[in-house]
């Protein structure tokens, strides 16, 4: 018979042996494009996908390919019909962190934005998120993917660039925030 220190040994791998394999996903995990009817700039890298703004009937593909989260970086009147509440009648999650100009890009959009698709990984939830091209949205995956996957900026501001992010600005503040937050 096991004694109860085996038990929880054999447990506490286990549990390190998983944390282990976790952050190694995150870090590998690969940027690709893909399709979704008619959304422009779709890439997927992990449970995370990254575009341009979905349609109503974009969105109800986005739920077959199980995203449990769309976080919008779109302001209010950028679009003519209601996300939210489309959103919401497929049963996903709506989350609007909304910026547009590069002095709009805050330091409190980069920290939500981190800490949302940061919890949406510990918690197996995939995630859309855009805004109007992926412009915005390449900003934000560039800082995510340094501070919170380990990737060098280089590669990073090559793969946001992939995505959409076209702004000088928004490049220059996700560099901005990228260098605070390692110098902390």
């Amino acid at each position: 018979m096991r004694s109860i220190f085996q038990i929880y040994a054999t447990c506490a791998v286990f549990c390190l042996a998983t944390l282990s394999v976790t952050t190694i996903h995150a870090e590998d995990a690969k940027l690709s494009a893909a399709k979704l009817g008619s959304t422009k700039n779709v890439h997927v890298c992990g449970g995370t996908y990254l575009c341009g703004q979905p349609s109503v009937e974009d969105l109800k593909l986005a739920k077959q390919r199980g995203v449990d989260v769309i976080l919008t970086l779109r302001a209010d009147g950028e679009i003519d019909w209601n996300e939210e509440s489309a959103t919401k009648q497929l049963g996903m999650d709506y989350v609007c962190i909304p910026f547009r100009a590069p002095d709009s890009l805050t330091d409190e959009v980069f920290d939500q934005t981190r800490k949302l698709l940061i919890d949406a990984g510990k918690d197996d939830k995939a995630v859309m998120m855009h805004c109007g091209s992926a412009n915005r949205v390449g900003a934000i995956w560039m800082v995510h993917r340094v501070l919170d996957h380990g990737i060098d900026l280089k590669t990073a501001q090559a793969e946001a660039k992939e995505v959409g992010l076209r702004t000088a600005g928004y490049e220059a503040r996700a560099i901005e925030y990228i260098k605070a937050q390692q110098a902390k």
